[in-house]
């Protein structure tokens, strides 16, 4: 459960809004996401905020990286804007895994942008966790068994609607074996908003070894190009720590308190049903 790790995302379904720098609250939305699931998530267009890299809770495949997330941005007046990040990810052989975000910087900064959230998760106890350095704040969660779903063969996500496919076939990234596709939308000038036909293209570069995208790449005339991309791979067990609460936090559990619903025999025959239940 993470992506996820950044800043601006493609434009295949969503409009483009502002840029932002800081992204705690989509780390949220992404991880949720990842509840259960065994391969990454299609990348879903330019958003405000970049998913990140979908790191998948799965056992016996540890590996830490670091996640280089750079786009370029296209302004109102025809000039470029280039902002990067670099975040961390780990796995460990339990599945459980450790994803962060970093506030997106000009790529003339130098050092590490400063850490906005971050997320752990447990697929055994499915516990997860959301660290806010600011407030020092652990929100802990027991998530609901999503049961056995389906394991996909391949990581890439399907093909929209009406793309032309390309197979890009077979490269190596970061020392890991991938396999790489490209969609192609033709966007009539009618619903470009520019008057003109254009082309949006999204890269995928699978690695069935990891079960990551190894690198998405977004690339749409009218906003710029984004690329996400996993760097500095290490197979080896990460660091404990990175899946506990650090000292200092404060922990709050917010799993939802389970209720039962009511009984049909509790409500005699012509009664009326309480506030909030529905009468049988």
């Amino acid at each position: 459960m993470p992506r996820r790790s950044g800043d601006i995302l493609p434009a295949r379904f969503v409009a483009m809004r502002n840029l932002p720098v800081f992204f705690g609250c989509a780390l949220a939305a992404s991880a949720l996401a990842q509840v259960g699931v065994t391969t990454p998530a299609a990348y879903r267009g330019v958003m405000t905020v970049v998913d990140g890299v979908y790191v998948t809770p799965i056992p016996n495949i540890p590996m830490t990286a670091t996640v280089d997330i750079s786009s370029m941005r296209i302004l109102p007046d025809g000039t470029q804007e280039l902002r990067k990040t670099l975040n961390e990810i780990a796995r460990d052989s339990r599945g459980r895994i450790y994803n962060e975000r970093r506030a997106m910087v000009p790529v003339t900064f130098e050092g590490k942008s400063s850490l906005q959230s971050a997320h752990i998760f447990d697929p055994q106890t499915r516990q997860s966790v959301f660290l806010n350095p600011h407030t020092h704040l652990a929100r802990e969660m027991t998530l609901p068994d999503a049961g056995n779903r389906p394991v996909s063969e391949s990581g890439i996500p399907p093909a929209p609607h009406g793309a032309a496919v390309e197979d890009l076939g077979q490269s190596n990234l970061a020392g890991v074996n991938v396999h790489g596709v490209r969609y192609t939308i033709q966007i009539a000038g009618i619903a470009s908003g520019t008057g003109k036909p254009l082309q949006i293209k999204d890269e995928y570069w699978y690695s069935d070894q990891l079960r990551l995208n190894m690198m998405v790449v977004h690339d749409d005339p009218r906003t710029g190009q984004q690329i996400v991309m996993i760097k500095q791979v290490s197979q080896r067990e990460p660091d404990s720590k990175l899946f506990q609460v650090p000292e200092g936090y404060r922990v709050v559990d917010e799993t939802p308190v389970q209720t039962a619903p009511p009984s049909r025999e509790a409500a005699p025959r012509g009664s009326v049903a309480p506030v909030g239940t529905t009468p049988f």
